[in-house]
């Protein structure tokens, strides 16, 4: 079932900032929320309690259902290579991901609509599906008529620098992935192996 209360509250229990506003949020309260936060940032996890936290990191930074990321699992457990670093890259190839990561959307959740509501296209082609997964040279942009939405203009003119494996036009709107990323190349805060430990149980 998908998450649908308050980012900030979820991102202060995670521990991440999902969003620009519980970034700033968090700068203040940097503990879990409710009347004991402070002292709950104290208490220790066991192994399975630090796997499971790791796991729900993961699911909500790239937002996808329990069943989706068990998927992802089962799909990067079949690969050859690393199976962690397998699942961190079939989530990054996620149309919605690379979205955010081009600067196109200020969140994953923004990155989500967008494509759901017709804004992207791949290879100039529309495409609405978040979960599509874009391969290497394959370019992702937002569409000519969606270009004026003021909420995208503004996440393209305060979007930082994008990932080196993505070539990215703010001019153009248009974002080149360019291979598929290693690891450490990809901005997200999640002990892997530690998801992998908890589906591998």
């Amino acid at each position: 079932m998908k998450y649908t209360g308050p980012k900030v509250k979820l991102s202060r229990k995670l521990g991440i900032a999902l969003t620009p506003k519980a970034q700033k949020y968090m700068e203040r309260k940097p503990y879990p929320p409710g009347q004991h936060g402070p002292e709950k940032r104290r208490a220790k996890l066991s192994d399975y309690g630090r796997q499971l936290l790791e796991k729900q990191r993961l699911r909500f930074q790239y937002n996808v259902h329990e069943r989706q990321l068990r998927r992802y699992y089962e799909e990067a457990s079949r690969m050859p290579g690393n199976t962690a670093d397998n699942l961190i890259q079939l989530l990054e190839r996620r149309l919605d991901a690379l979205v955010l990561r081009a600067g196109f959307a200020r969140t994953i959740y923004a990155a989500r609509q967008y494509v759901r509501h017709g804004h992207i296209e791949v290879n100039g082609r529309k495409v609405d599906v978040p979960s599509y997964r874009v391969n290497v040279n394959d370019v992702i942009s937002v569409r000519e008529k969606s270009r004026r939405i003021p909420d995208i203009q503004e996440a393209v003119r305060n979007a930082g620098q994008a990932p080196p494996y993505l070539e990215v036009s703010k001019a153009d709107f248009s974002a080149r992935l360019l291979y598929i990323p290693p690891r450490e190349e990809i901005p997200v805060i999640c002990e892997v192996p530690m998801v992998v430990e908890f589906y591998s149980r």
